[in-house]
């Protein structure tokens, strides 16, 4: 277990792999432990980060760094004390939030940004995000299949509080305007059978730049690394390999990738 001193405070995380560095966040239910099939499958080729954000698997519980201000200066704050250049970020919900966020905020900062269900708008999340404790979370999201135990082990330590009020803050968030504001190449992903996090719809007014895609999965839930992890894996490894200048759009010529979010 690897461990770094923010401010006096205990944050938890995990490397693999060596190359280009991209920084894996989880969300509201389980740690950084969900992220190790993808950390793997480029391992290869780049360094994989991953953290447990204030609050969950061994990270500081204080609920100071609850805000979801502090849970974006943490991300921050981890990339410098590391000595890490420009990243790519891959951010699962409340992860894919705090990846959004940084990324508007330092642009400079991020080679890329794939966001996994990411809800776009406070009315977008089910309600029950924010009324039951984690373990229920997690029977809830993962279902009893083995693919989800890697998330399941560590959400019952996770802190409610923590939960709570990165959704009580996300409810004075609109991302959806601010998608047009990314400077780099942005890849959403959906899980179309997700009961957190409505799929999004991509009106004429509200279109998303030629450096932003959203794709759908058809079998997976609000966990596609783990429901079609061989799929996501894939897909992440094409969206790591294209020419950022470009951004998404490339993987348009892929047939497998043609399920598209209207």
């Amino acid at each position: 277990m690897s461990v770094i001193l923010l401010e006096r405070d205990i944050l938890h995380y995990e490397v693999l792999g060596r190359g280009r560095p991209i920084l894996f966040l989880h969300g509201w239910v389980g740690s950084w432990r969900y992220w190790i099939p993808a950390m793997q499958a480029i391992s290869a080729s780049y360094r994989a980060y991953a953290v447990d954000l204030w609050g969950f698997g061994d990270s500081a519980r204080e609920a100071r760094r609850y805000p979801l201000e502090q849970q974006v200066e943490l991300v921050g704050n981890f990339l410098e004390q590391m000595g890490v250049g420009r990243v790519a970020l891959i951010g699962h919900g409340l992860g894919a939030i705090l990846a959004m966020q940084l990324a508007l905020q330092r642009p400079e900062w991020i080679d890329r940004l794939m966001a996994v269900s990411l809800p776009l708008e406070p009315d977008m999340l089910n309600p029950r995000m924010r009324l039951a404790a984690p373990a229920e979370l997690a029977d809830w999201l993962l279902g009893q299949l083995p693919p989800g135990e890697p998330a399941r082990v560590d959400a019952p330590r996770a802190d409610l509080q923590a939960i709570q009020a990165s959704l009580s803050d996300f409810q004075a968030i609109h991302l959806r305007e601010s998608l047009r504001g990314l400077q780099a190449p942005c890849l959403l992903v959906y899980g179309e059978n997700d009961p957190a996090v409505t799929l999004p719809r991509f009106d004429e007014g509200l279109a998303l730049n030629y450096k932003t895609h959203a794709i759908a999965f058809e079998a997976s839930g609000h966990f596609p690394m783990l429901d079609e992890g061989s799929k996501f894996n894939r897909l992440l490894i094409d969206f790591l390999a294209i020419d950022a200048d470009l951004g998404p759009v490339e993987l348009q010529l892929k047939e497998e990738w043609k399920r598209r979010v209207r």
